[in-house]
């Protein structure tokens, strides 16, 4: 274990190694250094910003593993304690609950539903650069967040679809997504157009949805939305790397309730159909390249959103995980 301030790097079983670098990365307390507070966390993170940021930036995404972060409001704190600007959750399709402060629940649809992978918000225009989750209750069992390295899933599916992957640059991917007025807790995708453009006002969630690139069709249901055409693999210029920055799988394969059929959810930027066989084999690739680390009370995870895909495995209750949203 490598040892330097306040945090040590340490590994899990489950960590892999691409290029030489630890995915993810994880951090625990230095026993030469212990905090024992939040405000001691909090601190040490300030204090040593620069190191997580170049984790960060190597690795991909950070899991903060045995520090002394109990509840949402010391969750709050260390989001807080990065300094970064926070992006509201507008044009997203999870049902979520606001916390306190800038915290906000995960996914608040049934545990026996898996979330397939996908980038924060890739569907819409403007979306977050960076996410954090908090562990606050552990499930039973179950309930992992998989992640895998983005420009890792399109290097293989330009090597395996070279033809696919060359359409899907050319034309990029439209979403489309029928919305009810309130939430439906029930479903993945369930939140209402009320909650998804935060107003009850059809005209300013037209205004809106035109800031986020996308057309809104009122139905007597509700509201059916248009995303598109947008890019479905984009370019990481931090990194200067491809990477398949999309929700294409989540979308075919996981945008079902009583008012969405997933194989409609998502097409080609031309409007023709994606084949089958080529996103059943994606979401292959994807199960197998991802790294699942059980949640543990208290465990942080800090993703770029640049750089990794998420999704979220079926668990026994209960689990409680939040999330925070940053530009």
């Amino acid at each position: 274990m490598a040892r330097d301030g306040f945090f040590i790097s340490s590994q899990l079983p489950q960590q892999r190694t691409f290029d030489g670098v630890p995915f993810p990365a994880v951090l625990s307390p230095n026993p030469a250094a212990p905090l024992r507070t939040i405000v001691e966390f909090t601190d040490g993170i300030q204090a040593e910003k620069a190191r997580v940021e170049s984790l960060l930036k190597s690795s991909g995404a950070v899991l903060f593993r045995g520090f002394p972060v109990q509840t949402a409001a010391d969750f709050n704190q260390v989001v807080e304690s990065f300094g970064y600007e926070e992006l509201p959750y507008v044009g997203g399709a999870a049902p979520r609950t606001n916390v306190t402060g800038r915290v906000f629940t995960a996914n608040e649809s049934p545990p026996d539903q898996k979330i397939p992978f996908h980038h924060e918000m890739a569907q819409v225009a403007e979306f977050p650069s960076k996410l954090f989750f908090f562990c606050e209750q552990e499930p039973k069992s179950g309930g992992e967040t998989p992640i895998v390295l983005s420009h890792h899933i399109y290097n293989l599916m330009k090597e395996k679809y070279p033809d696919f992957v060359e359409k899907l640059e050319e034309h990029g991917l439209i979403y489309i997504r029928v919305l009810g007025e309130g939430d439906d807790p029930s479903s993945p995708i369930g939140r209402g157009w009320h909650s998804t453009f935060m107003t009850k006002d059809k005209i300013v969630a037209e205004e809106r949805a035109v800031r986020l690139g996308m057309k809104i069709e009122w139905t007597p249901e509700g509201a059916r939305t248009i995303m598109g055409p947008i890019p479905a693999v984009k370019f990481d210029k931090s990194r200067e790397r491809k990477i398949w920055f999309n929700s294409m799988v989540a979308a075919y394969t996981g945008w079902s309730d009583s008012r969405n059929d997933p194989t409609k959810a998502v097409k080609f930027g031309d409007g023709s159909l994606l084949p089958t066989d080529v996103l059943n084999d994606c979401l292959n690739i994807l199960e197998e390249e991802c790294v699942a680390i059980p949640w543990k009370q208290g465990d942080v995870l800090l993703i770029d959103n640049w750089a990794v895909l998420h999704s979220r495995r079926s668990f026994e209750p209960p689990r409680r995980v939040l999330a925070s949203l940053c530009k």
